[in-house]
Parts: C-alpha cells; sequence; structure tokens
C-alpha cells in the first residue's frame, strides 16, 4: 500500500464544507485518496515518501469542465484571429477536416500538460469531430500516458450545411454511427466508481450542428448507461436567432424540448439566458461551463455567473477551445473569471457604494467555481476538495517568488490576484504529474517539437 505524506505547507486550503484555511498544513495519502488532512503536527510522521511543502501553497486540484484538445493545433490562426463564433468556425472548420488520429493523440497531451502546470487534476474534453480515422480512444490514451482524470466527452455532428447546419458536410457523421460509437465507448471506458481516470460523456455539438433528433437519442442513451450530457448552449446571440428560426424556440426552450434538461446535463457558455431560462437550470440541475476568455476572444457576451450563483446554478470554469482562448491555463481562467464578474457588475450600474448588501466575487469564490464547482458539474463527489476519502489530486505553488512579493498576508488570494502562476507541484491520484515545475509523465520539449510540427503541416494543407 502506497502512502505520501505532505507536510508543512504554508497554507493548505481544503475547499471543504468547512472551508478550512490550515497553517503548516499536511495531507496523509494512502493508494490514491486521502487518508488524513490537517495540521502536520497531527499527520503521521513518515509515509513511503515525504513531501515538505514548507513555503508552498496547496490547493486542491482544479476541475476543467469544457476543453477542445484539438484546437491546442490552431491556436493565433491569422485568418481567425479576429472573428466572431460563426466566422470562426467556418474558418477553421476545412483544417480540422485534416485531423489525423496522431494529431489528436499530441493535442491532447499538449493541452493535458497546459492544464497540469497550472494546477488541473481533472479535465472534460468536447471532441466532436472525427476525420480521416480519429477516434475518441485517441485522447484517452494520450491522458492516460499524462497521468490526468479525464472526462471525455464523445462529441458529435449530424447537421451539415446541406441540411441547413453551420459545418461542412465533410466533417459531420450519420447519427447511426454517432450512436453506436458512443455506446461502445460507454462499454469500453466508462468508470462510474469514485477514483476514475476515465469517464465518458455523451456530447452532440451544438443547436447548430446536430439534430433534434440526436439530441433525444442521445439523451436515451446517456441514461440508460447513467453518463452524463454536454453541449454547446446560448454562447451567441447568432446561435439564438438560428434556434429562433430553425426550431421555433431559444436554445434553452429547445433543450427543454429534446429532453436536455437534468442533474445529469451541462451546458457550455450559457451566455444569452434570461431570468426564468436561470430559474430552469436551478430547478432541473442544470449545470454551466464558464468560459471567460474564451467569450471576450470571440466577442461572445459575459455569462451571468453571480445570478447563476445566487439562484444555486452550479457553475464550474472551463478554458473552452485552445483555437478561442490560445491558452490551457486554468489558473488563468480563475483570475478571468473573477475580473469578468466585476466587470459585468460595473456595466450594469452596480457599485458597492449604493448597495452594500452585495460584493464583488472575490478570489475564494472564483477558486471555489474551479474546484468544487467543477466537481459538482461533472456529477463527481470524489474530487473538488481536500477531505478524507477524496481523490488525493492537488497542487502547490512556491510563494517565494517575484509574482507574490508583498503578497504573503493573503497567499491564497495572491493565487488569483496576482499573475497566473505555474504550479511547482500536481498530483493526481498520489502520482506526481507536475515535479518542482517539471512535468514528469512526458518530455515537455519533446512534445512541443512534435506539436508544432503537426500544426505547421495542417496549416499548409498537407
Amino acid at each position: 500500500m502506497a502512502t505520501l505524506l505532505v507536510k508543512n505547507a504554508t497554507l493548505l486550503v481544503t475547499m471543504d464544507d468547512h472551508q478550512r484555511e490550515i497553517d503548516a498544513g499536511g495531507l496523509f495519502i494512502r493508494d490514491g485518496f486521502i487518508e488524513q488532512v490537517g495540521l502536520t503536527a497531527e499527520l503521521p510522521a513518515s509515509a513511503d515518501e515525504v513531501l515538505d511543502l514548507s513555503g508552498h501553497l496547496v490547493l486542491p486540484g482544479l476541475v476543467n469542465t469544457h476543453h477542445h484538445f484539438y484546437q491546442t493545433l490552431t491556436r493565433a490562426v491569422p485568418a481567425a484571429q479576429d472573428a466572431n463564433l460563426f466566422h470562426w468556425l467556418k474558418t477553421l472548420y476545412p483544417i480540422w477536416a485534416r485531423l489525423t488520429p496522431d494529431d489528436i493523440f499530441i493535442s491532447a497531451q499538449t493541452a493535458l500538460a497546459e492544464l497540469a502546470l497550472s494546477g488541473c487534476t481533472t479535465a472534460s474534453d468536447h471532441l466532436y469531430l472525427f476525420p480521416n480515422g480519429s477516434k475518441l480512444d485517441d485522447e484517452i490514451a494520450a491522458a492516460r500516458e499524462i497521468g490526468m482524470r479525464i472526462q471525455a466527452s464523445r462529441g458529435s455532428m449530424s447537421l451539415g450545411e446541406s441540411k441547413g447546419g453551420l459545418p461542412p458536410d465533410s466533417v459531420v457523421d450519420s447519427e447511426t454511427n454517432i450512436l453506436r460509437d458512443s455506446q461502445r465507448l460507454i462499454e469500453r471506458y466508462h468508470d462510474p466508481e469514485p477514483g476514475a481516470f476515465v469517464q465518458i460523456v455523451l456530447a452532440p455539438c451544438s443547436p447548430f450542428s446536430v439534430t433534434g433528433e440526436l439530441m433525444k437519442q442521445s439523451a436515451a442513451l446517456a441514461r440508460e448507461y447513467g453518463v452524463r450530457l454536454h453541449t454547446h448552449l446560448a454562447e451567441t446571440e447568432d446561435e439564438e436567432q438560428f434556434c429562433l428560426q430553425k426550431f421555433g424556440h431559444r436554445p434553452v426552450g429547445y433543450m427543454q424540448v429534446v429532453d436536455w434538461v437534468g442533474e445529469d446535463v451541462w451546458f457550455a457558455h450559457a451566455v444569452y439566458v434570461n431570468k426564468k431560462e436561470i430559474k430552469i437550470f436551478a430547478d432541473h440541475g442544470c449545470g454551466v461551463a464558464h468560459c471567460p476568455s474564451s467569450n471576450m476572444r470571440l466577442a461572445s457576451g459575459i455569462a451571468p455567473i453571480r445570478e447563476y450563483l445566487a439562484s444555486g446554478v452550479k457553475v464550474g470554469l472551463g478554458v473552452d477551445g485552445s483555437a478561442s482562448n490560445d491558452s490551457s491555463h486554468l489558473l488563468a481562467e480563475a483570475r478571468q473569471a473573477m475580473l469578468l464578474a466585476r466587470l459585468k457588475e460595473g456595466v450594469t450600474g452596480f457599485s458597492l457604494s449604493n448597495d452594500p448588501a452585495r460584493k464583488l466575487m472575490t478570489a475564494r469564490e472564483a477558486l471555489r467555481v474551479a474546484t468544487r464547482g467543477g466537481a459538482a458539474v461533472l456529477g463527481r463527489a470524489d474530487i473538488g476538495s481536500l477531505e478524507a476519502g477524496k481523490c488525493a489530486d492537488f497542487f502547490a505553488i512556491d510563494l517565494n517568488r517575484l509574482d507574490y512579493a508583498g503578497a504573503l498576508h493573503d497567499p491564497l488570494a495572491a493565487a488569483v490576484l496576482c499573475h497566473p502562476a505555474r504550479a511547482n507541484y500536481t498530483v493526481v491520484g498520489g502520482n506526481f504529474v507536475v515535479r518542482d515545475g517539471l512535468l514528469v509523465t512526458v518530455d515537455e520539449r519533446a512534445l512541443v517539437a512534435r506539436h508544432n510540427r503537426a500544426a505547421q503541416r495542417l496549416l499548409a494543407g498537407e
């Protein structure tokens, strides 16, 4: 039985129901799960491995609720740098049609490596096109090699241009093939047990790229097997108009029609919603993946996160596609979420002086969304906090760095308010993925070189 003792953390933040912040804190870990958490002096004195984190801030592993790993290969593409969502997609679809299985594997490793270095330990990815023999299996293999937990979403597109959808017919698939492969993936990979490293999600891409029938069939299949459902929703005003014209409903109303409301469902973005629709989410237990950087990059809008949280809607963070964020830094996304929530309050006329009962989003609230919030959105009761019985997923940041100089009176707030830092340690299930600021499961330089060659080939049209 393998044990790990983490001791002497300058500050250990549990994010549990008691929201403990423990000076000189530590963890005792056995076989990938936390057995004890508390003051170092209260923990066993020895273990198979001892990690002294004096001078470090220790936080629960961050949880990424929405990503497109493959998009790391198309970052900062010139023709897509200054486009809104629909034009951005139309520009990139032909490039993505050239993806190969090896591209999916390389891009997944790159995205996961970036996430691990930002303190992320669990990532949900949304892969919705499978050209040239690509499969979801390719990114699952990549995640296993990196050592990260993954919610692998079997995305899909079935509504091509010829049928009134947005994507070209070359990147869509038949509904029969989609459902057959979805069932195969669930039966082969989905692990419903606590501590699972791979879980499968069914994720038709968006209202403008799949049919209503596929939405209904996917929901039925997911509920038969007990897996979760995910899709993009209410991301832009263009999408809202598309839904009204094609389906006669606003996006949230359309989800009700196709049986896509429930505790097993979460939506990416959810920017354009009204008070009635927020209540629908809250009443039915739907979750939201908030993607602030992507929403700003594509000029999509600002999601009503404070309203969601006040209404009891589950909210997590997503870095979204690395071609609409151009980064996979989840700690940076927590900072962005906090700042954007504050900006939205200002834009809508809110100020502390005219309503002292309300406060701006705090650094602690942002980190809670990035940890406990993300775990709730993904339906994972085994991650998101540091407490006995939960997965030994955490990251640590060295506080003795230039970025935090002058901020050690509140290390937790510094992690969000100051420049987002790289993790010095990232541990998933008791295993090191990042140690001393370096990836330990892959060669970072070799991965970057391989990834750049693949990206150059794609953009060259080869």
